[in-house]
């Protein structure tokens, strides 16, 4: 694994809290809690050959 890429990265407070309590659960930093959520959807993205979504400029809708 080569060097990482930085990138801004601007979320809600509320899924900010959310990550945040959950990399807790996991022992995880909140970088690398977003980095395993990413890597992970990324994988299945891979392994079932999703279709991406229709509407693209649509933020999906978070019950958090």
């Amino acid at each position: 694994m080569g060097s990482k890429k930085q990138i801004p990265l601007r979320v809600s407070e509320q899924l900010y809290a959310a990550i945040a309590a959950w990399a807790e659960d996991d022992f995880r930093s909140i970088n690398g809690q977003i980095e395993y959520l990413l890597t992970e959807c990324v994988r299945q993205r891979k392994k079932n050959g999703s279709p991406r979504p229709k509407a693209l400029d649509v933020p999906p809708e978070l019950d958090i």
